[in-house]
């Protein structure tokens, strides 16, 4: 069965074809990134011209590279929620002009369905049940997956989203956008250990975080240090902060695998690219004897294949959509 993915959620236009929710047949991505740098950060209304712009051709290629024509696909999947809403709605309006033009069912898919099954295409062993850290620019969650479309949020970020944090420090210290990427290519020479940085706990839940007080650490830090006419050297504030919020992540994520008794954790999320947090999860779960699965690394960032892969679960469980399917900014992945 052949699954073609429409992923528009923020600043990455692409469209991918995959069958049987494993093995990707095409991926293609038209990424924003250079255009979005000159502002630091993504621009909502830009993203959504450059989306228009590109599906058209995103598509027909993902198409030509799969080597295969509409008539093939079996259905559509699309991202629907969450994300920017400009930006959302040129994926769905475009996939629902698709289904209706084609006789093609449609699929919706929530975004970080599809990151979690990122995980599917890059481990064909992988199934569930499995506890999954989603950590992204927009999301910290900590997901219990009990099956392909059966989810339990187990902990989230009560204010800032890991990636949220490591972009605002990454910006502290005059790094360019992407912040978390470069942030953590200058920490690999840093001193992790430089600076203490606080470790915050949320009263009413073991397993919920809060970064809001590190990214405003980090920023005190360098303005405190700026007044006394002092230097912060990026790399040690990056390693850091990267050790800060890593350790709070794993850590949370480990107490959470001890109480539900799981035995897989997979990673999920552009932040699951990130270096230490992949070195230190692998560490911690090869003394408690747990399987982790990461995904490759292009599949860490907003992709369509991951949107193609848990497409094909949601339509196999019979979920489709009709024609008064809408773009929602904000929605838990437990929806039904």
């Amino acid at each position: 069965m052949k699954i073609l993915g429409i992923e528009s959620s923020c600043d990455e236009t692409a469209a991918a074809v995959v069958e049987d929710g494993r093995k990707v047949l095409s991926n293609v991505i038209a990424s924003q990134v250079e255009e979005h740098k000159i502002y630091g950060g993504v621009v909502p209304e830009i993203a959504s011209r450059r989306h228009t712009e590109a599906i058209c051709s995103v598509v027909e290629k993902a198409l030509s590279d799969a080597d295969c024509t509409i008539n093939d696909i079996d259905a559509i999947a699309v991202t629907y929620a969450p994300g920017l809403i400009g930006a959302l709605l040129v994926g769905v309006n475009y996939a629902k002009g698709l289904s209706y033009s084609t006789g093609i069912p449609l699929v919706p898919v929530h975004h970080l369905r599809g990151h979690i099954a990122a995980n599917y295409i890059s481990d064909e062993a992988l199934k569930p049940p499995f506890v999954s850290l989603v950590v992204s620019g927009g999301h910290s969650h900590i997901i219990n997956v009990k099956d392909y479309t059966d989810f339990e949020i187990i902990g989230r970020t009560r204010d800032d989203a890991a990636g949220e944090a490591m972009d605002k420090a990454a910006r502290t210290v005059g790094l360019p956008y992407p912040g978390g990427v470069n942030l953590d290519k200058v920490s690999v020479n840093g001193d992790e250990n430089k600076y203490k940085f606080p470790v915050p706990k949320v009263a009413d839940s073991k397993y919920d975080f809060s970064f809001s007080g590190l990214k405003t650490f980090a920023v005190n830090l360098v303005h405190n240090a700026s007044q006394k006419g002092e230097t912060v050297k990026a790399a040690d504030l990056g390693a850091s902060f990267i050790k800060a919020v890593t350790d709070l992540l794993v850590s949370h994520t480990m107490e959470a695998v001890k109480d539900f008794g799981a035995e897989k954790i997979v990673l999920a999320g552009g932040v699951s690219a990130n270096s230490r947090l992949r070195r230190i999860m692998e560490e911690k779960c090869k003394s408690k004897g747990i399987k982790l699965y990461k995904p490759e690394l292009k599949y860490c960032g907003d992709n369509a294949a991951m949107i193609a892969s848990q497409g094909y679960y949601e339509f196999t469980a019979g979920k489709k959509a009709d024609l008064t399917l809408n773009a929602v900014a904000s929605m838990p992945i437990t929806e039904l």
